[in-house]
Order: C-alpha cells, then structure tokens, then sequence
C-alpha cells in the first residue's frame, strides 16, 4: 500500500516515485454513474491552481446548455496508483470537486452535497462515520445472468469458484488504500460480499466509487462480469448494502451509554427514531432504481418493515449487539440501501433523518424482536410497523414532499434528481414486459 499523499507536492513526489504518466479524475454524476477523464502529469500543476474545465450541460443532472461552464479540480488527498493498469507508464486517480467558474463550489455535484452537510456536523464538533457492506453478483457475462458458482452463505468450498476474484479485489483495494474487513459468499448463488472497514463519511463516500470500480475491473480481467444491481435473479436474494453509522465527538462514540439497557445515548436513540420517522421518504435517495423494490420485497431478507432491534434482521434497523471493550463499535445499521445508491447522497439523506431526529428529540419506539415476516397485518398494525415504499413510483411522491430530502440533497440535485427518476418510471410503466407477453397474450 503506497502513503498516502497529503498535498500536490506529496503528490508530485509520488508521481515522480511511481514512473505515473497519466491522471484519471473521477467524479460521479447525480446517480452515481462514474465519470472521469484523463489529463497528462505535465498538466497536473494548472489543474490543482485553476482545475480543468469542461462541459458540465453533457454530464446528467448537471447544469443547462446556457450555464455548461464547470471547473474540476483535484483532491490532491484522494491520488491513489491504479492497481490493475500496466505498472510501467502507471495510471493514478484523484478524485475532484466541481466548480463554478468564480471557483465557488457547484451545487450539482454529489460529492458538495455531502461534503456540506458534513459542515454542520463540524458545528457541533460531530465526526460522522459509515460503514457500508456491499453485496454483488458475478456473471458469465454483462448480457445474461449465467452463474459462477452454486455455492451459499460462508461457503468454503469448490462451489465458490470467485474465491480467486474476491482476493485479488482486495489486493487492489489494499494497493489503493482501502481497509477490507471480511469477505465471503452470500447466500444466493454466485453472490458475494466484501465489507470495508468504517471511515469517515466522506473517505467512504469516495471509497464506494472505488470499491464498485475495482469490482468490476478484477472481474473484467478474470473474463467475467460484476454487477451492483439491486435485484438480478427472479427467486433469490438482492444486493443490499447495510449502512453501519456511528458520530463521534473527538475519540468519544456519541451514541454509547454505558448505564442504558440497550447501551444507547440518548443522542443515539433520537437519530435512529429520526431514521425511522423519515426512512419512506429518503428511500427513492437510498433505494433509486426501479429494479430497487424487485428487492424490497418480503422474503428475501431485504428489511422492509420500519422497526428497530438488536437481533431481529427482519427489522430496518439493528443494533449490533455492545461487547464489553468495544464502546467505539456502538452504531447503528440501516439496512435497506441498496449499492447502487449514490453513496454521496445516500449518505447525505441519513444523517440528516438522523440529525432531525436528534434536533427534535423523536421518541424511539420499542425494539421489535419477533420475526415481522411471520406478524399478520393486524399484528403488524397493533405494533405501529409500517412498510418502506413499494415502488420507485411510490417513493418519488413522498421525496418530493419531504423537506428533510430537499435539505440534504439542496435545491439543484433535488429537483433534478426528482426529474430524472420520473422519467425512468414513465419509461418504465410504459414499457410491455415478456412477463406480461407471456401471461395476457394467450388470454387476451
């Protein structure tokens, strides 16, 4: 694992280390589709005093024609050696922020969006923290769904045949400064997870693009390909991935109190009932495809119900269990996200559900411990469980309500982001299925 740089003069001398001949910079677009170009290393000293401009009116959710004008300028603390490029001639990357041409930051970029509601965290001396677990299916190809393995959850045997890929991914990520906690096979077929190690909002941000990238560039070359699609494969489980999230003030965990039954503070209480009272309204940022709710069904493990617990993984939210020692570890995991969520802005609509829960001291609910799958809906209506949305359809109409989405993601992403997603479910309701071929000609 190479240092990593700090400043453009950590930078430069890496660039000089390294033999690198070319800089990618990476940014993402609204959904979180990677975008990047190109620039020589002999450009690399105007592109950290002025940035590179280009034409923002052709990257989607960005701006209009008449205002195209945007700047990218590097983060010099994000240049990292690509690992799967030819090492002689190396290739790097830096992540970049989007400017305006008056150098002021661009509302439309996902990674402004975190970044200033990280800002008022920093108001209060809050550090947030995430750690994300991402699920992912590896294919024969990117035209078909043909399997790799049979194997199932944990499986150590020659049924997991990308036990191969899984450690040169890590390998990768290890190279690009990635800390990887565990790996293993999921539970459906040819279905794997690797799991980072908690980080800083923002560095995790970045290190999903990262993570999602790498994936997918090992699988390539094993000649095979990786996909983050919610839901793939009619009758086995989606791709979740469950947000581990903690704040800290300093080296001090807020949301551990070592005198509560549940070893929750009173911080920690609030935000999960502020995740909970807002979670069907942040669900089109969290879940925002319409394969998405293929997924949020009930069944396959995915949480649709909106409760709390410490064990029952049927609930939306858990609560790891407190080992003695461990205080730093107390969190939250919120469970429905899927990884093709743009980390930038899903991470942006949970906390601030969070933080309103904490601003307006929510009551938390009891935890619900039985197994809501097997609750009737009259039991499931005693207990005050609600369900997260059932459609992208569904979920875009209480977004577009919700001020808690129109704060976190700002006015620009918001209502561009509301646009496009009602334009994937016009294309999509319009569009006559082979489901429906196969079921109504015959009939009809």
């Amino acid at each position: 694992m190479m240092n990593a740089p700090a400043t453009k003069d950590d930078v430069f001398e890496a660039i000089d280390k390294h033999n690198v001949r070319f800089v990618r910079i990476w940014f993402t677009d609204i959904l979180g589709i990677p975008k990047s170009f190109a620039i020589n290393t002999n450009q690399l000293d105007g592109a950290f005093s002025e940035g590179m401009g280009f034409d923002g009116s052709s990257v989607r959710g960005f701006a209009r024609i008449y205002e195209s004008d945007l700047i990218a300028k590097p983060d010099p603390s994000t240049f990292r050696i690509v690992p799967w490029r030819q090492q002689e001639n190396a290739v790097a990357r830096m992540f970049c922020d989007i400017l305006n041409p008056d150098g002021t930051p661009y509302e439309g970029d996902p990674r402004y969006v975190l970044k200033r509601n990280l800002s008022r965290l920093k108001e209060k001396g809050y550090k947030f923290m995430v750690g994300p677990e991402l699920e992912f299916f590896y294919f024969k190809s990117d035209c078909s769904t043909e399997i790799l393995d049979t194997g199932g959850y944990f499986d150590l045997t020659t049924l997991d045949v990308a036990s191969d890929l899984r450690r040169d991914t890590i390998l990768a990520l290890d190279a690009m400064g990635i800390d990887v906690e565990y790996s293993h096979h999921e539970v459906a077929p040819s279905q794997h997870e690797i799991d980072l190690r908690y980080a800083d909002a923002l560095t995790m941000a970045d290190n999903v693009i990262t993570y999602k990238i790498t994936v997918k560039e090992i699988a390539r070359k094993h000649g095979c390909y990786a996909t983050f699609m919610p839901k793939p494969i009619f009758g086995v489980n989606g791709s979740g991935m469950h947000v581990h999230q903690s704040l800290f003030q300093g080296k001090r965990n807020v949301m551990f109190d070592a005198a509560d039954e549940y070893h929750l503070s009173d911080e920690a209480k609030w935000y999960i009932a502020g995740l909970l009272r807002h979670a069907p309204e942040i669900t089109a940022v969290t879940n925002q495809w319409v394969n998405s709710y293929k997924r949020l069904v009930p069944g396959y493990e995915a949480p649709v119900y909106i409760s709390w617990a410490r064990r029952n993984r049927s609930a939306l939210v858990r609560v790891p269990m407190y080992k003695p020692g461990k205080e730093a570890a107390t969190r939250v995991e919120y469970r429905s996200p899927d990884p093709a969520a743009n980390p930038y802005l899903a991470f942006s609509v949970m906390l601030v559900a969070g933080l309103a829960g904490i601003a307006n001291k929510y009551e938390l609910p009891p935890p619900q411990e039985r197994d809501i799958y097997h609750m009737s809906e009259e039991e499931k209506k005693a207990a005050g469980i609600n369900s997260l949305p059932g459609s992208l359809n569904e979920a875009i109409q209480l977004a577009e309500q919700s001020y808690i989405v129109r704060e976190a993601l700002g006015d620009h992403v918001f209502e561009n982001f509301i646009a496009i997603k009602k334009a994937e479910w016009d294309e999509y309701r319009t569009n006559v299925s082979r489901w429906e071929l196969e079921r109504y000609l015959p009939l009809l």
